[in-house]
């Protein structure tokens, strides 16, 4: 399971607690900042209606699942409901639906080079500035675009 972090969806995220029923109308004036202004990403083409956020290691239920040592994953509406309390996370990501693989597709996938990995910083991560995302990204791994070419050659 992974997610694309650098798609839009066109909801805004206080339409989306409201939508689903987290917050009602009234709410809406009174939503905390960081809640009014959280951007909803677009995490892949597989169960578009389903919600997932990507969020610092600060906040934990029992549904969190840890994804690295700073980046944990919760996909249950308590973390949309701690986040219009204004509590919840430090930082967090809002993705609806995910990307998904056969089993073993993936590594085949990295292992035949058809995926650039690197250890992304958290601020990368959890960025709202989702135009620029990918070359800031492709700049830290030092790559240059001009100089990259998606075609291999023979000999």
């Amino acid at each position: 399971m992974g997610f694309i972090i650098n798609q839009l969806q066109p909801v805004q995220f206080p339409d989306l607690l409201r939508q689903i029923g987290v917050i009602g109308e009234e709410d809406l004036i009174i939503l905390p900042d960081r809640a009014q202004h959280m951007v909803v990403r677009n995490g892949g083409p597989v169960d578009r209606t389903r919600g997932f956020v990507l969020h610092s290691d600060d906040y934990m239920v029992d549904s969190t699942m840890p994804v690295s040592d700073d980046v944990c994953l919760t996909a249950t509406v308590d973390i949309l409901r701690a986040i219009y309390g204004g509590g919840g996370p430090e930082r967090a990501l809002m993705a609806l639906g995910y990307s998904g693989w056969a089993p073993g597709q993936l590594e085949m996938e990295v292992a035949e080079n058809g995926w650039l990995t690197c250890d992304a910083p958290l601020d990368m991560l959890f960025d709202s500035d989702i135009e620029g995302k990918y070359s800031r990204l492709m700049l830290h791994m030092g790559i240059d675009m001009s100089r990259l070419v998606s075609d291999a050659g023979h000999a």
